[in-house]
């Protein structure tokens, strides 16, 4: 039985064939993760004890954490939000800690119609992100960021994690 091509087949083909394609970032032999901003607050102001196999892997520097400006820009307009009531020096303190262990990565043209579209705009960027980074995953608490595991993971490789997930995935996939 001959399969019949798909307009995501044809897209495929388009994108593997033109200058776009993400290639890693050079010269990177830890893994790439792309992380969310909610995953973020919990790791550097919470220090939520729910991961520590996630805050020891960024410790050790056993993985890469990446980033670009756009995500780095949504992490410091939240820490500046009220609810969390962070003075100065506590978001400065963040934001340090977040630059000192993130790879900022550049921008790249769009990949838009290639990577999958998520539910929330507002969660566009991070898997734009992990695509464009080659990350091996991303992880969320978003629940439209969550629903994109699968397209993430046949189109890019990249497995998409919630936080119960995390610890698993570290132990499973990171070497020691």
């Amino acid at each position: 039985m001959v399969r019949r091509r798909s307009s995501q087949d044809a897209a495929h083909a388009i994108y593997a064939n033109t200058y776009l394609v993400p290639t890693p970032i050079s010269g990177e032999s830890k893994p790439i993760i792309v992380l969310d901003t909610n995953i973020v607050l919990d790791w550097l102001v919470f220090e939520d004890g729910g991961m520590p196999e996630l805050m020891t892997a960024i410790a050790h520097q056993q993985v890469q954490i990446v980033s670009n400006a756009e995500c780095r820009d949504e992490l410091i307009r939240v820490l500046n939000y009220p609810i969390f009531k962070l003075d100065i020096e506590a978001q400065q303190r963040a934001s340090a800690q977040y630059d000192a262990f993130v790879k900022i990565t550049p921008e790249r043209a769009s990949l838009l119609g290639i990577v999958p579209r998520c539910r929330d705009r507002d969660d566009q960027k991070f898997v734009q992100l992990a695509a464009h980074a080659c990350a091996v995953a991303l992880i969320s608490k978003d629940h439209a960021v969550l629903g994109l595991k699968r397209s993430m993971k046949e189109r890019f490789g990249c497995d998409v994690l919630g936080a119960s997930h995390t610890a698993k995935w570290l132990i499973e996939n990171i070497k020691r």
